[in-house]
């Protein structure tokens, strides 16, 4: 497997989808982007344009080596959806990578994965975190098992240097 889902829905931070969606298929990943209906343009905080491929209806975890949930505003959308919390779900037990940074551990909170977890993710929702039972860091990036968390955009080169590591581990590991 080297494919790559990133949940999408409006007003995302711009650059922790975009950079993230670059650098896996740097990497050598297929990336895919799925969104509440497939080939729906959406929009990121400060206007970028990006389109889903795939709906949530659509997605296959067993197709995925990993999971990327962009922060920004849409985190507080995506963890409405009972398919998102659902697809989060699945990848945490088939023990895929997450990575969420920023407002994305809202829809980890959501999801119901984060108790005892090791996390990090912008100030704003630490207590969202701990409430959470996870044990918040305010550092770049926090590695815990499967998932990876970072806190803003300054802190990309960081994070997804981490998840691509995890990922390549995991790989290996499956291989």
């Amino acid at each position: 497997m080297k494919k790559i889902l990133i949940i999408v829905e409006d007003q995302a931070e711009d650059l922790e989808l975009l950079y993230p969606y670059y650098r896996l298929q740097e990497a050598g990943y297929q990336v895919d982007l799925a969104g509440r209906e497939a080939n729906l343009q959406y929009h990121g905080k400060y206007g970028v344009p990006y389109e889903s491929n795939m709906s949530y209806e659509d997605v296959d975890v067993s197709d995925y080596s990993g999971l990327v949930i962009p922060g920004g505003w849409a985190p507080d959308k995506l963890r409405r959806y009972e398919l998102v919390k659902d697809i989060v779900r699945k990848f945490n037990d088939q023990g895929k990578p997450i990575g969420q940074i920023c407002h994305a551990g809202w829809v980890t909170i959501s999801a119901g994965i984060l108790k005892g977890k090791n996390v990090t993710s912008t100030p704003g929702i630490k207590d969202d975190m701990t409430n959470a039972g996870a044990i918040w860091f305010n550092d770049a990036v926090v590695v815990d098992g499967n998932l990876v968390s970072s806190r803003w955009p300054k802190d990309l080169p960081k994070y997804m240097e981490a998840y691509i590591r995890v990922l390549n581990d995991e790989n290996r590991g499956n291989g």
